[in-house]
């Protein structure tokens, strides 16, 4: 196997972190809008931990696309 072929593989795993942020993003809506309908006057005091949450997924996903880019386009 050469070198750019093992940089495509390596750059396909490392993207795969960018679909999980996706999930992860809604799992963490998903559970703030379950817990909202279930106790409709505690969600203002929740939305801080929303974009919090929300913050942190998105976070992991770019983190897992700049580390794709730099396995795909370092050398």
């Amino acid at each position: 196997m050469d070198l750019a072929a093992a940089q495509v593989i390596g750059a396909g795993l490392a993207a795969i972190g960018v679909g999980t942020a996706a999930i992860g993003v809604g799992i963490v809506f998903g559970s703030f809008l379950t817990s909202a309908l279930r106790n409709p006057a505690a969600a203002d005091g929740q939305q801080g931990r929303l974009f919090i949450g929300f913050a942190a997924a998105e976070l992991l996903g770019l983190i897992a696309f700049a580390v794709a880019m730099i396995i795909l386009y370092a050398r």
